[in-house]
């Protein structure tokens, strides 16, 4: 029986320091990252009714807090952070409205918000509980999983993030919301650190369309 302690708690021990070495190697691979260039796909499964549907674009990030993303499918959606605002306009979900949502400041929480990667590898374990998963491929790439239970409720339940054994790179991460709906992006294509045309990070919504100012709404002030 005392056996069985000691190597019970001696596995207990090596899953904790394997934590700490993927985490501490995704930090590492981003600590040093300006400009992000990536293409992706993306696959959403509903919660409630167990469709899915898949979606692709480009994204080009600035650290910490521009960010903008083209759908090619579908075409037309986007997203652009431009470091005051969050603007969304999905047309192929909701047309005629483009959603336009606040950015507090350029803190980490901010950060956060347009920077998923960076919560999810800068100082996690102040924000999540974080459990080592078991070794997987991620688009051709040997990777270890961390499974991340935020500690206060917010957007999304468990993230699940796929860490290059070798480089450290996130490959792919999963969220699950209150509706347990599932969004999986997978990263095809990545470069680090090159040259962004900063215009991207700024929107100017489509003549005609509808406004949704969620700060005003929040405000009382309606639309």
């Amino acid at each position: 029986m005392r056996i069985v302690l000691i190597l019970a708690l001696c596995a207990s021990r090596a899953a904790a320091q394997g934590v700490d070495d993927v985490l501490t190697r995704a930090h590492t691979a981003y600590e040093h990252v300006s400009t992000v260039k990536a293409s992706f796909e993306q696959i959403l499964t509903s919660g409630l009714t167990g469709d899915t549907s898949n979606a692709k674009g480009e994204m080009l990030q600035l650290r910490p807090n521009r960010l903008s993303v083209k759908f090619i499918e579908p075409a037309g959606d986007r997203i652009v952070a431009d470091g005051t605002w969050l603007w969304v306009y999905a047309p192929s979900a909701t047309p005629g409205q483009v959603i336009k949502m606040p950015l507090a400041g350029n803190d980490d929480n901010e950060a956060a918000a347009v920077d998923f990667v960076r919560e999810f590898t800068d100082s996690p374990r102040t924000r999540f509980d974080v459990t080592l998963g078991k070794a997987d491929t991620a688009l051709g790439h040997k990777a270890h999983i961390l499974v991340l239970i935020p500690k206060k409720p917010g957007q999304y339940t468990m993230a699940t993030v796929w860490v290059d054994d070798d480089d450290g790179i996130v490959r792919q991460f999963q969220v699950v919301d209150g509706t347990g709906s599932t969004r999986r992006i997978r990263f095809t294509k990545l470069a680090f650190n090159v040259p962004v045309d900063k215009s991207q990070f700024s929107y100017t919504p489509p003549s005609g369309v509808k406004i949704v100012d969620r700060q005003a709404m929040l405000n009382g002030s309606g639309m």
